[in-house]
């Protein structure tokens, strides 16, 4: 059974199939569910690790090296699952891909609840990355073959917002059932992550593979072309050109994001704010920069179905970059940079949710997922590397001159992006 895209000029929902629902409530709850699962090792991951490293000394540098080993290798099986899972999604099918993606990260999610050493908690945190890296490219490309050409900017906001309202889900919900927790029992917070596994079997039964990955499997045979074929023919340029830009976009936010949080952290310790308190005002901005980020994620849509996917790439990164630089060009205070800056340049972060639907149909069918999975996480691994040289050379503590760099590589992305190919191979077989 195969899923068509028979109302591709559809103009309202009620002329959406009930297929086509379903397609889109797979990818949107597989999505939801990463949010959740990126957060559950944030919240308790010292308490874990001094745990596990059997130590209730919490300056132990022990455990901040060994945190920082467990993060890294969940990044990286981010970058690399995209890759791994993309590649099987060509292969095996968007449906069947999706599913193993799902299962992955929810096995081995609950299954870090049962670590008995830091290592092994590392392998289970790597392995899950690995699903939820994967989920991102079988996922868009599940909705770009299934749903109306029209509606792709929308479906864009609405699959990123489910990450934003997953990870928003597990600030508070998993925040209160640790509150309540007694010391020792954090580990098992991740059993929560097993629930998206009964997703799978409702993916397996309900939702069919695209009609157009079907087609393409049966006019080579079934014989699918090789990885290698990204970096051939016409194929390369667009290959280069995309992760060029997913590079430098994702190395901008992901510094973004991270040098943000420590220069309001300092702002509040250099005005004596109690930790309490400091921990408390964090989590507020916290909220309203997702919360501005959802509102980007509708933004970047109307200006993709405005003015197409390209153009708003460009004037989002813009937006991006300028914000960053009015941010922290001159020094503020914390609620101006809380309240003010920082939610405007969440908004502008909405030009991720594009990729989404912009990168698979610029490649072949049969290289859909493999394509829009390499480009973006490589650019994710770039974004890694970008991390490690900034904390090397960022003077300690001056986090606004770091910031204007990284205002500069989201202006690079912006130039970088007028290049972008619009032609796609939607049409075509292979």
């Amino acid at each position: 059974m195969t899923l068509t895209a028979a109302t591709r000029d559809a103009t309202h929902l009620r002329e959406i199939t009930p297929q086509q629902w379903k397609s889109g409530v797979a990818a949107w709850l597989g999505w939801l569910f990463d949010g959740l699962e990126l957060h559950l090792y944030t919240l308790v991951a010292a308490p874990f690790v001094m745990q596990l490293l059997a130590t209730t000394d919490a300056t132990n540098p022990a455990i901040k090296e060994k945190s920082a080993y467990i993060q890294a290798a969940f990044l990286v099986g981010w970058a690399l699952g995209g890759a791994f899972f993309g590649r099987l999604g060509d292969l095996l099918g968007r449906s069947r891909a999706l599913s193993l993606t799902v299962l992955t990260y929810a096995l081995c999610t609950g299954l870090c609840a049962l670590s008995q050493t830091w290592w092994q908690l590392m392998l289970f945190r790597f392995v899950a990355a690995l699903g939820i890296g994967g989920e991102w490219a079988v996922g868009a490309s599940l909705l770009s073959e299934t749903w109306p050409k029209n509606w792709r900017p929308w479906l864009a906001a609405i699959l990123q917002s489910g990450v934003n309202i997953g990870v928003l889900s597990g600030a508070v919900f998993v925040g209160l059932l640790v509150a309540k927790m007694a010391p020792g029992s954090e580990r098992y917070v991740f059993l929560i992550g097993v629930l998206p596994a009964l997703l799978v079997f409702w993916i397996r039964r309900q939702v069919p593979e695209p009609e157009a990955w079907a087609k393409a499997e049966q006019s080579v045979g079934h014989k699918n072309p090789s990885a290698r074929e990204l970096f051939r023919g016409d194929v390369l340029s667009t290959t280069l050109r995309t992760t060029l830009v997913c590079a430098l976009g994702l190395s901008a936010w992901w510094l973004y994001l991270f040098w943000q949080t420590q220069h309001l952290r300092k702002l509040l310790g250099d005005a004596h704010t109690p930790a309490a308190e400091t921990t408390t005002l964090v989590s507020a901005a916290f909220f309203a920069f997702n919360f501005a980020s959802i509102l980007g994620n509708f933004g970047a849509g109307w200006l993709a179905q405005r003015f197409g996917n390209r153009r708003a790439i460009v004037l989002l990164f813009v937006g991006l970059g300028a914000s960053i630089f009015g941010a922290f060009v001159v020094p503020r205070d914390f609620a101006t940079l809380a309240w003010f800056w920082l939610p405007i340049g969440g908004f502008f972060g909405g030009v991720f949710g594009l990729f989404t639907m912009y990168l698979p149909p610029l490649f072949p069918t049969l290289l859909r997922t493999t394509g829009a999975g390499f480009c973006y996480n490589i650019g994710r691994i770039a974004a890694a590397i970008a991390q490690i040289v900034f904390g090397v050379f960022a003077p300690v503590g001056e986090f606004r001159g770091a910031m204007l760099w990284v205002s500069a590589i989201a202006a690079a992305a912006a130039l970088a992006s007028c290049w972008l190919p619009e032609r796609t191979h939607e049409n075509e077989a292979t």
